[in-house]
């Protein structure tokens, strides 16, 4: 879907028209594409712990212009603050207004990203005061970012390191076009674990991945962004999808699966099929999910309990059946398909909000249940993003929910894909259990 007054006011004379007006002025985000350089401009990276000094090592290993300390007026592609020997809340100024002195001199579409640890492992009231303090400062500054430029963090608990596999893929994501929408967000790097890939323009190579409700919209476009990044595809959509569905897997050499999710059986039949056409299953995106909006005063039990089955029961039968299969044991990943709406509750949404914050919470308890294997499941949560689904809303209400966030413009079905695609990934493979939210910051619940 197109965006028409974000591509009016992105240049020119709508630029200034809106800029006198005070109206809002959303900017093109540069988003990723094949061969793209990572980041444009230099990369200060600042911070006097040995993990800023490492870091820097390993930007330049990638043939990055990386500065340690800023050169005035010069612009930036980057920042990358390093805060991962926090004590006390008084060791946030020195770096915090440090970093400061050089925001005016951020490019369009820059980066700006922390590196630090959860407060909850601080071990002093003093030292998580500092961490948590962190993520006001954080979230706030994402907020005041123009141009299309975004604040995001990563966090490492005790024991991992800032140059973790998981950790440098985070900060890849993040610097990248992949991490357009993303903004105001947190990743924690759990463990140790992952594996940067050979080639990063096809980190999937080698993986069988399927994609629930693919032949449309978010589906699809998670299907495409899968397959570019090397995955060999499994499609599944209803019948009633049919046409669709083959058509979506056509276009990324894939096979497809015409299959109702809320089926007993449906876990069994997504296996035996990738076992039987591609020897092995990989990764099981979770993204099939349905609405059914009415207030809760006029809800009744076929909108409430088709949503929840759909939604919820669907993924706890199948992730049953992939936990108990002998074929889902290789390093499996596991990505669901949340919501904002999950998060801060949506008027009308009662039943899917429950259902995508129940996604949320399976996750959750999922995580260690994988880990066993060398596994991850982890969520992306959506905001508003450009669909056939969000085309159909009144336009005054569309463009509030465009609006309402610190980028002032709706996501792209690619942007929910870019996330999905990096956390299917083996270098994520020390981030498990997390909720990575693609909503632009949205203002609500973000």
């Amino acid at each position: 879907m197109t965006d028409k007054y974000t591509q009016l006011v992105s240049h020119g004379l709508g630029r200034n028209v809106a800029r006198k007006l005070g109206l809002p002025q959303p900017a093109l985000l540069r988003r990723y594409k094949p061969g793209q350089a990572l980041i444009s401009g230099p990369i200060l990276v600042q911070g006097a712990s040995a993990g800023a000094e490492e870091l820097a090592a390993i930007l330049l290993s990638w043939d990055l212009d990386v500065r340690r300390h800023a050169v005035p007026r010069e612009k930036l592609g980057a920042i990358i603050l390093v805060m991962d020997e926090l004590a006390g809340p008084e060791d946030l100024e020195k770096p915090v207004l440090s970093a400061a002195s050089s925001l005016r001199d951020l490019a369009p579409s820059a980066r700006f990203i922390t590196v630090s640890r959860p407060a909850d492992g601080a071990g002093t009231p003093s030292g998580a005061a500092a961490r948590q303090g962190v993520d006001g400062f954080l979230r706030s500054l994402a907020k005041e970012l123009r141009a299309g430029a975004t604040a995001n963090g990563i966090l490492l608990p005790e024991g991992v390191s800032a140059t973790s596999p998981s950790a440098v893929a985070a900060l890849r994501f993040f610097l990248s076009g992949r991490s357009a929408f993303v903004d105001g967000q947190f990743l924690t790097v759990s463990t140790a674990e992952g594996r940067l890939p050979s080639d990063f323009e096809k980190p999937l190579a080698g993986k069988v991945a399927v994609v629930t409700g693919a032949a449309r919209g978010i589906g699809a476009a998670i299907a495409r962004t899968l397959y570019r990044d090397g995955a060999t595809l499994v499609l599944v959509d209803v019948p009633a999808a049919g046409d669709h569905l083959a058509g979506v897997a056509n276009e990324v050499h894939g096979t497809a699966l015409q299959l109702d999710i809320s089926r007993e059986d449906a876990g069994q039949r997504i296996i035996d099929h990738a076992v039987q056409r591609h020897g092995h299953l990989d990764i099981v995106v979770h993204n099939a999910g349905i609405t059914r909006d009415k207030l809760l005063a006029n809800m009744d039990h076929s909108r409430w309990s088709s949503v929840l089955n759909v939604n919820i029961a669907a993924q706890l039968r199948i992730n049953q059946a992939l936990m108990a299969s002998e074929h889902f044991r290789d390093s499996p990943r596991i990505v669901s398909v949340a919501s904002t709406s999950g998060i801060a509750g949506n008027r009308g949404q009662t039943n899917y909000a429950a259902s995508k914050a129940g996604v949320m919470g399976l996750v959750r308890a999922t995580a260690p249940l994988l880990a066993h294997h060398g596994g991850t499941i982890n969520a992306v949560a959506p905001g508003f993003i450009e669909t056939e689904m969000t085309a159909r809303i009144p336009l005054a209400l569309r463009e509030v929910g465009r609006r309402l966030n610190s980028l002032q413009q709706g996501g792209q079905p690619a942007d929910v894909a870019e996330a999905i695609a990096f956390l299917a990934s083996d270098a994520a493979g020390g981030i498990n259990g997390t909720v990575l939210r693609v909503c632009g910051q949205n203002v609500v619940g973000a």
